[in-house]
């Protein structure tokens, strides 16, 4: 069995770990930590998890949780995490972070985007990206593992295999829609429902900051405008991707590494997926269609952002840290209706 600690199980990403974790038959959760539950029983915060987790909130002790657990999961907000994470991993115990801070490797980049200096960028070198797909070899042997961003996974894992191909020097531009759990827990009055009901709205264009984790695991082979939006779902991402190749080509050689991908379901030319068929599953479906008029590549993909898009990705790191069947814990299908 593999002792699993939480820190800052609370939040939306948080909770989805809980719901996989404790169906997970390799998988103990021996800890849950909270700066602002602490020794409050976790199924009286979490109601959803009564009867199922027997633990109390704890405060976050770094020594502490190393000599329970295996690996720890950290899922705190951006910015949230350097401290945390540098702790535990002082610590000598293996960290899955699902928030942002370990993702980017340019440190000048994240200060760009994010605003902070990097207080444990020393860490960097060390930690892996984890998009299964892509690390798989590199995620056995990890002790820090930075779980992607939920639009970034859904728009680098049809984009990345074409980085091989002859695209043109136009930016590949890439709109998303999300639900609002993507905003995190936090109250807001641009999220409040009054608000967001019976609304569709773009916001910060041009400055996002998953638009250099995408351009880094892209290679940095293309530029990319990203645009990202929100809509009245709890849960789900449909990102559409407009490539200009040089000359308009069939994708589909260049998905065929993605045949034997258990969580990643090609559906071909002239078939497009639907949020429904992803919601609370690990896939992220994908399928395009070639427009001649314009010479467009047009690639649409859905992930659930909670499940595929943070704690169905983090698992299946897990799952190859400690060298179980990747697969293990997430075979759930879309739950649709």
């Amino acid at each position: 069995m593999i002792n699993i600690g939480i820190v800052g199980a609370t939040g939306y990403g948080g909770r989805e770990l809980l719901r996989l974790l404790i169906g997970h038959p390799q998988a103990r959760l021996v800890a849950a930590a909270s700066t602002s539950v602490a020794d409050k029983p976790l199924g009286q915060e979490l109601p959803a998890f009564n009867k199922l987790i027997d633990l109390e909130f704890e405060s976050f002790d770094a020594a502490s949780l190393a000599q329970r657990c295996d690996v720890v999961f950290v899922g705190v907000p951006g910015k949230a995490s350097m401290a945390p994470v540098a702790a535990l991993r002082e610590a000598g115990i293996r960290v899955i972070d699902i928030g942002p801070d370990f993702r980017l490797k340019d440190t000048g980049a994240f200060h760009r985007y994010y605003g902070a200096d990097h207080t444990a960028a020393h860490l960097l070198e060390e930690s892996v990206y984890g998009l299964v797909p892509w690390y798989r070899d590199r995620l056995r042997d990890a002790q820090l593992v930075a779980v992607p961003g939920c639009y970034p996974i859904s728009a680098i894992l049809p984009l990345r295999p074409l980085m091989e191909a002859a695209l043109s020097d136009i930016p590949v531009v890439i709109d998303s829609i999300s639900g609002i759990s993507g905003a995190g827990k936090t109250p807001s009055e641009a999220f409040h429902f009054p608000e967001m009901n019976e609304n569709l709205k773009a916001y910060k264009l041009g400055l996002h900051q998953h638009t250099p984790e995408i351009e880094q695991e892209l290679l940095h082979k293309v530029t990319v405008q990203f645009t990202p939006h929100v809509a009245p779902l709890t849960r789900g991402i449909l990102t559409t991707i407009t490539v200009r190749p040089q000359h308009l080509f069939d994708p589909t050689p260049f998905y065929a590494r993605y045949s034997d991908e258990p969580f990643i379901r090609v559906l071909g030319e002239g078939r497009l997926p639907e949020i429904r068929y992803v919601r609370a599953s690990n896939f992220c479906d994908f399928g395009w269609v070639r427009d001649e008029r314009t010479g467009n590549l047009l690639i649409v993909s859905a992930i659930d952002n909670l499940m595929g898009g943070t704690a169905g990705m983090a698992v299946q790191c897990m799952n190859l840290m400690f060298g179980l069947e990747e697969t293990t814990g997430l075979r759930w299908g879309g739950m649709a209706p």
